[in-house]
């Protein structure tokens, strides 16, 4: 195994994993914590870094990929949620949702117009560039990490350098968000980039890609992915931190209500004029690559599920669906897909992290079921919450577990149920060895 092949396809999970949301997340965050930069941002690269890779690890490790750890809950969920799941990170979302931002941030910002047939023409050509990208997977690391994310990368670099000598190290002020505690709300900033669950299709498309290469054994594979996953997350971890700096000491800060205003007056003060194609290229490559890499991703993953339709057929049916729903705008798209994302994301969680913790706490069914079970009670509740349904008597008896005003009650639930199920399944193999004992002495 080369330590080129490894370090291109690190850079090429970098550059699938920082799409749009990424991007802006991070200068909003350094713009509203102020000087309670350093604890915000720490809490951002756990659940926006540290959490991808755990993921990607727990993919990777398992025969079977996301299907087999839900089956571990029960066959039917296996199959049913990890559909769920590349429908919503695929074309049903985060597809489009890419490709919505990178035409309003890096187009319609010279238009200054909202024009429908525009944005179908952009997506037109957006969709056209990455299904052919898609067509040839085996030279996804060659056009993605070795062209596609230097470029990027490059961008960045630009910014990041003419931002360190002419702006001030001089953090602005604290919002009411960022004040009592920092740390908790960048957490939960990083939680809302949905990274995680999106790591679990990109788990896919990194064995793939070290399989081209002609690496078969699977302890080759994840040391492979491992080797690859520190280079994106290292990656990711620089550019957050340089993003959010970028935001937490911008001098002038009257108007700007998101992270994608706060790069683009970021870009014309420091550039003037030509600091809008600056960052126009860097919106526009970054959602470019995400995109190949989820279509990537599913049409791999449907492919496997039911291959008498074709990995390229699966690719045109995606990226066809892709620009359809891209053309609705992306605040339709947005309604529908947040309830979605919001109960699928933390029964990944329960998974994945069980999943990777295998080793030490085995494989037991009850462990995942009885976890999951709980996770799905407030999973279910933050749901419906969102689409107007009055729970005040539900949230009564459910919401007394830490975190639950902050949408993350699941937590201590999923913990204290993989413990129950942990004893349960250890009870019920002790019983089992202690009959087959008395058989073997009868």
């Amino acid at each position: 195994m080369g330590k080129k092949q490894v370090f291109f396809t690190g850079l090429m999970l970098f550059s699938l994993f920082f799409g749009a949301g990424n991007l802006i997340f991070p200068p909003l965050l350094g713009l509203e914590s102020g000087g309670n930069f350093t604890p915000a941002m720490v809490g951002f690269l756990i659940t926006g870094v540290i959490l991808p890779f755990i993921a990607v690890l727990a993919v990777v490790t398992v025969d079977g990929g996301l299907v087999m750890i839900g089956s571990r809950v029960h066959k039917v969920f296996g199959v049913l949620f990890a559909i769920l799941i590349y429908l919503s990170i695929g074309a049903f979302y985060a597809i489009p949702r890419a490709a919505n931002v990178a035409y309003e941030l890096g187009v319609q910002q010279f238009v200054k117009t909202e024009a429908t047939l525009l944005l179908i023409l952009f997506a037109a050509v957006f969709f056209g560039v990455t299904y052919y990208i898609c067509l040839n997977p085996k030279k996804l690391v060659q056009m993605v990490g070795e062209w596609l994310t230097p470029i990027l990368l490059v961008a960045l670099a630009i910014l990041f350098v003419r931002a360190f000598y002419l702006l001030e190290s001089t953090t602005g002020p604290v919002t009411e968000k960022y004040a009592v505690n920092p740390f908790v709300t960048g957490f939960i900033e990083g939680y809302f980039t949905m990274d995680a669950v999106a790591a679990i299709a990109f788990g896919i498309v990194v064995i793939n890609a070290l399989k081209d290469y002609g690496i078969k054994s699977k302890k080759q594979q994840i040391l492979g992915s491992v080797g690859a996953g520190v280079i994106a997350v290292t990656g990711l971890a620089a550019v957050y931190i340089g993003l959010g700096w970028i935001g937490a000491v911008m001098p002038q800060t009257q108007g700007l209500t998101n992270g994608a205003e706060v790069l683009t007056a970021a870009s014309q003060l420091l550039f003037g004029n030509t600091g809008n194609l600056l960052f126009s290229v860097i919106v526009i490559l970054a959602c470019l690559t995400t995109c190949v890499g989820l279509i990537n991703a599913s049409a791999s993953f449907f492919h496997g599920l039911y291959p008498r339709l074709s990995y390229k057929g699966y690719v045109r049916i995606l990226s066809i669906v892709g620009f359809a729903i891209t053309s609705l705008g992306l605040s339709i798209i947005l309604d529908i897909a947040v309830p979605i994302l919001v109960f699928i994301y933390p029964n990944a969680i329960v998974l994945m992290v069980l999943s990777l913790l295998q080793p030490v706490i085995g494989r037991g069914k009850s462990m995942y079921r009885v976890s999951v079970a709980f996770t799905l009670v407030y999973a279910t509740y933050d749901v419906l919450t969102i689409l107007g349904f009055n729970l005040d008597r539900f949230a009564k008896l459910i919401g007394f577990v830490p975190f639950f005003d902050l949408g993350l009650g699941w937590i201590v639930p999923a913990i204290v149920g993989a413990l129950i199920g942990y004893v349960v399944d250890k009870i019920f193999s002790y019983e089992q060895s202690s009959s087959a004992v008395q058989k073997m002495n009868k």
